[in-house]
């Protein structure tokens, strides 16, 4: 069993799923940071000055007791953050995207195999039918 799994663990499969998942990561990160720190500074810009992760639509407010301490957080719903995080997809989709496109131009066409002839009993009829005549 354990000889059965040092195969497994060392066989191509799992490494290259293992480094798919690191570089999923990175990627997302650098996604991540890509739009909250260059896109929706953008986005702001173009829209008044106002920065999605912090819109929401306060659904309950915080209760604060005398001494400022919040004793029951407020209750919303953070659209804003949510935009960002749909942005966030989209552009790794499309980074996605480009990767398998050119990883695709990187491989080989495969070559459609050359058509098949005539088998040998055609071939051996079509003898048989020019020799009668």
């Amino acid at each position: 069993m354990l000889k059965e799994f040092k195969e497994f663990i060392t066989g191509g499969n799992v490494i290259e799923f293992a480094v798919a998942v690191i570089m999923a990561g990175a990627i997302g990160a650098v996604v991540t940071g890509f739009v909250n720190n260059i896109v929706m500074p953008f986005v702001g810009h173009f829209t008044g000055g106002t920065d999605f992760a912090d819109k929401k639509i306060i659904l309950d407010e915080a209760i604060v007791d005398a001494a400022g301490v919040v004793t029951t957080p407020e209750n919303a719903i953070m659209w804003g953050s949510w935009i960002n995080t749909i942005i966030n997809l989209l552009i790794v989709g499309l980074v996605m995207f480009l990767i398998v496109k050119a990883y695709n131009k990187t491989k080989k066409p495969v070559e459609a195999p050359a058509p098949a002839g005539p088998s040998q009993e055609d071939l051996l009829a079509e003898i048989r039918d020019l020799l009668k005549k």
